[in-house]
């Protein structure tokens, strides 16, 4: 239980992010989260926020030496824990970059790693169709493009396949459950018509 709302946690993310792509980014892996949490019968508000909150220290607190205790994602959740937010929804935020050393021992870290890179691949894939939505988006064609090593160069390949891994699911299965999750909600992640 959390006493965070989700108006707390979008002014904060405002406040520390300002590129509007990796907001963006950000209300992709809350949306996807939410919908894991209802297939798993879990708290959808708990995982929404983690998703939400997931890299809003990204941009304030870069870490290209990937170093576990400093910039980000530990500055962020240091952050986030003195502000309240419970442990187990911290360590999930660690849990998604992989030099945190911080298992994914929880149903919600597992689903944060195996959202945060395929969303923001299947975004992309919209992106460069001529409709630049997700509604006439395929499966198999997601996957083509995963093969495409100089699309979208900064999604991890590997990470994509071993969230769904981690998770128990088929690849192509997590691919049409995340893509059903965000159909709905293109026009918040700048798509569509």
């Amino acid at each position: 239980m959390t006493t965070w709302t989700r108006d707390r946690a979008l002014a904060l993310m405002h406040e520390y992010t300002p590129s509007d792509a990796l907001r963006k980014h950000m209300y992709a892996v809350e949306i996807a989260m939410r919908a894991m949490a209802e297939r798993s019968g879990e708290d959808p508000e708990a995982w929404g926020l983690v998703g939400l909150l997931h890299d809003f220290d990204y941009e304030r607190f870069p870490n290209p030496e990937h170093s576990a205790t400093e910039g980000h994602p530990a500055e962020g959740v240091r952050i986030l824990t003195a502000g309240g937010l419970p442990e187990s929804m911290g360590r999930a935020i660690m849990g998604h970059a992989n030099y945190s050393g911080i298992p994914r021992d929880t149903e919600m870290a597992k689903a944060l790693f195996a959202v945060d890179e395929l969303a923001g691949f299947l975004v992309a894939c919209a992106l460069v169709r001529p409709s630049r939505s997700l509604q006439d988006l395929e499966v198999s064609s997601v996957k083509k493009k995963l093969k495409d090593k100089a699309f979208a160069r900064g999604v991890s390949r590997e990470d994509v396949v071993r969230g769904a891994e981690e998770l128990g699911v088929p690849l192509d299965e997590h691919i049409a459950f995340v893509l059903g999750a965000l159909r709905p909600h293109e026009r918040t992640l700048g798509l569509g018509a």
